[in-house]
């Protein structure tokens, strides 16, 4: 399975489709897949969504930066969107068979390769700052290009991370990182007074109280008064919520919201969330989108057809004599076979005679639950994923997977990889066998044998990932690993806490 990350510069030029295709066509190379390109002439910014294996993918952002670093001036760009550089931001998102961890080495091998290249400073935020206080965009690129080509060179706090404590002359700097999938999200009021975005703007945004995982800026953009947002985690704070909250906003101020937008790619259950809200479906689950669940049974169809096509060919893989699948992805599909029948329960006692109390509650596990569901479920490939990353780095030092605890740094990280999948699978089937407790007298009594099953569902599932958990553990050297594996078996003290 390819290893699969995304990346989203962000270039300072939005107006000209020549310079555009330019950094388009240096960006092109085998491997590497042009998902989406946002211009915005208000803005004077595109973004541009790729996606691709490691090594390609940093060669094509890396080709990027320099096409813009010819072609763009900071000295006489003006544009609505704050910038630092030609170059604005580059973030790193894993996708498939890679770690939030990877995308931060990603952050750094590029922000390297940048300096000597091109001569650009580079600064590293969200999951790769190198200090608390660059973790947040909005704080690194405060007072723009035209601030700090002065204060890179006068105050300590806004040296660069990589490079010499000077701007390029026309490229400035540029912003490096790796985080979770982002959605940016603007919202357009019916009014030309940009003050009543920015008051909306600071209402919502996480940093001055208000949702989390939300940050905001108020614009004026095409003459109008834009409430422009990053929403980097739509399972804490959904778009719908974001919305409602800043329409509310502006009907304080007299003011209707006219539209909003969605620049670049959106993850598909974040509008699934959405029609939930809106719509106000009860028990709604994403298997309950036709094309969803056509997916899921067409994609493990077999001659044998009904409920078992979908379970048959994942049995047969753990079955063949191979490593992967193994123990791994089978506590992770475990954990999300007893979320699915928790959420069943739950679902079926919502809304019933004799429940109307629980109401509340039975909304709330719903929710929880599918969240706790989806992420099992990706778990399935993520640890098969970080066990081929085990191989691949012992059969690169010549050393057997048994027995890696001198191999080096390479076979370390990949083994911390391979710890970090099933402790999240750990704790995920912790909670949602906390949740089987919680909801036994909530739910209806006749469906208890169910919630038997997903109890010992989620028993089995949080076992065999803490197993697996040690058994990477017992392969890391204690001298060089002892403050990981010190802080792991903690976290896996604090699991088994849980459900005690």
């Amino acid at each position: 399975m390819a290893a699969l990350v995304e990346c989203v510069p962000n270039f300072s030029e939005g107006r000209d489709q020549t310079r555009i295709d330019a950094i388009l066509d240096a960006m092109k190379r085998p491997g590497v897949y042009l998902l989406d390109c946002e211009k915005d002439a208000d803005h004077n910014r595109s973004v541009v969504t790729l996606v691709g294996e490691r090594e390609p993918l940093l060669s094509a952002v890396l080709a990027g930066i320099g096409k813009a670093t010819e072609l763009i001036d900071l000295n006489v760009h003006r544009g609505a969107h704050p910038r630092l550089g030609a170059t604005d931001v580059v973030p790193f998102i894993p996708i498939e068979g890679v770690t939030l961890d990877d995308c931060v080495q990603m952050a750094r091998d590029l922000g390297k390769q940048v300096w000597q290249n091109y001569k650009i400073p580079v600064y590293f935020y969200e999951a790769a700052a190198t200090t608390p206080e660059r973790v947040n965009l909005e704080s690194i690129r405060r007072g723009q290009f035209e601030v700090i080509r002065e204060e890179i060179r006068t105050l300590d706090s806004r040296r660069p991370d990589v490079g010499d404590p000077c701007c390029h002359p026309t490229a400035g700097a540029v912003v490096i990182g790796a985080r979770k999938f982002l959605v940016a999200y603007n919202i357009y009021l019916q009014t030309k007074d940009v003050e009543i975005a920015k008051k909306i703007a600071k209402a919502v945004r996480y940093s001055s109280g208000g949702f989390r995982a939300v940050k905001a800026i108020g614009l004026e953009v095409r003459g109008q008064a834009q409430v422009s947002m990053n929403l980097t985690d739509t399972d804490l704070t959904p778009i719908a919520r974001v919305f409602e909250f800043v329409k509310r906003e502006a009907e304080r101020y007299g003011v209707p919201v006219q539209s909003s937008e969605i620049v670049g790619l959106v993850p598909k259950r974040a509008l699934e969330s959405a029609a939930e809200w809106f719509l106000q479906v009860e028990n709604f689950d994403s298997s309950m989108i036709l094309e969803n669940r056509l997916a899921a049974v067409i994609g493990g169809k077999t001659a044998t057809g009904g409920l078992r096509a979908g379970v048959e060919p994942f049995v047969a893989q753990l079955s063949a004599p191979t490593a992967v699948p193994g123990g791994g992805s089978a506590s992770a599909a475990a954990g999300a076979m007893a979320a699915g029948l928790v959420a069943m329960v739950a679902g079926s006692s919502r809304g019933k005679k004799g429940f109307g109390e629980f109401e509340s509650d039975l909304t709330g596990a719903l929710a929880r639950l599918g969240k706790l569901r989806e992420e099992l479920l990706a778990a399935i490939d993520a640890d098969a994923a970080s066990y081929e990353a085990v191989i691949r780095a012992c059969k690169a030092r010549k050393v057997a997977p048994s027995e890696p605890s001198a191999a080096g740094e390479s076979v370390a990280k990949a083994l911390r990889g391979a710890s970090a999948v099933p402790l999240r699978v750990a704790e995920c089937a912790a909670e949602v066998s906390v949740l089987i407790t919680k909801l036994r007298r909530k739910t209806n009594p006749k469906m208890a044998s169910d919630l038997t099953v997903a109890a010992a569902l989620a028993k089995a599932s949080m076992e065999g990932a803490l197993a697996n958990v040690e058994i990477n553990l017992e392969a890391l050297s204690t001298e060089t690993e002892a403050e990981f594996i010190a802080d792991t078996r903690a976290r896996v003290s604090e699991i088994r806490n849980m459900t005690s």
